[in-house]
């Protein structure tokens, strides 16, 4: 069985350190990334960048958060076009799967219309209570839109053969999750936003703005685990894995 990942680029973000790791001056510019995973069962997009309307709008979707992160979203950095680049329709998608809900990591849902949706139950419970979890970063017309919902509790193995599996990993937001598959090459864990950096996981720093710190550590912790056994990791935002500028999509694995 060949399982093999691509990568792709569908935006930047110029963060600031505090929120990166908690502490430090200045910014540092992320690649906002999605995931293609091609399975001989099927297809799965892991993530899908943010929404179109950002590229000529972006205070008008998300606000003041748009000069804050200094966003960097141009023509033909949307998902679409990365899966076009690929050959592929939004249509060849099989599965989508939300790490979770904020905005520069389901923006991009509603191009991929004709699959359903896998998120944890309690990020769904909680992007969808405002009295429970407030933040700018969601925006409810991202993933409020009309698709097939496979609401998951916990460990959820896609195709039931242990090759692609979503792994909670709580802390960032209620319902986070990262994504195991595995490959010919061995595993590979996507950890989405449990683990910015490499500097978060060996230094063990967490994002300036959390849901639950403790939570979070034991994220990863779990992440430094799965490492230790082996996994190769591919962080949320981490520039060093990236190429300095959006570029068409490339074989991970």
């Amino acid at each position: 069985m060949t399982v093999k990942i691509y990568g792709m680029t569908c935006g930047w973000l110029n963060m600031h350190m505090s929120d990166l790791i908690g502490e430090g001056e200045g910014t540092m510019r992320v690649p906002v990334p999605a995931y293609l995973i091609e399975h001989p069962k099927g297809r799965i997009l892991f993530d899908s960048g943010m929404h179109k309307s950002i590229q000529d709008d972006a205070k008008g979707r998300i606000g003041g958060l748009a000069a804050y992160l200094g966003v960097e979203f141009e023509a033909g950095d949307e998902v679409a076009a990365r899966l076009a680049q690929m050959d592929l329709g939004t249509n060849d998608i099989d599965f989508l799967v939300n790490s979770h809900l904020h905005f520069d990591h389901a923006g991009g849902n509603d191009a991929i219309c004709d699959c359903p949706v896998i998120c944890q139950q309690r990020e769904w419970e909680a992007a969808n209570d405002p009295d429970f979890y407030e933040s700018p970063a969601f925006c409810r017309d991202d993933y409020d839109t009309g698709q097939d919902m496979k609401l998951i509790d916990g460990e959820h193995d896609i195709f039931g053969d242990g090759a692609v599996v979503c792994i909670p990993t709580y802390g960032h937001t209620p319902g986070h999750q990262s994504l195991k598959v595995k490959t010919g090459e061995g595993e590979v864990l996507l950890t989405g936003d449990a683990c910015y950096l490499r500097q978060s996981l060996e230094e063990l720093k967490l994002p300036g703005f959390v849901k639950d710190k403790e939570q979070s550590t034991a994220s990863l912790k779990k992440i430094r685990e799965l490492e230790a056994r082996g996994a190769r990791l591919i962080f949320g935002h981490d520039p060093d894995q990236w190429a300095a500028n959006s570029e068409p999509p490339k074989r991970i694995v």
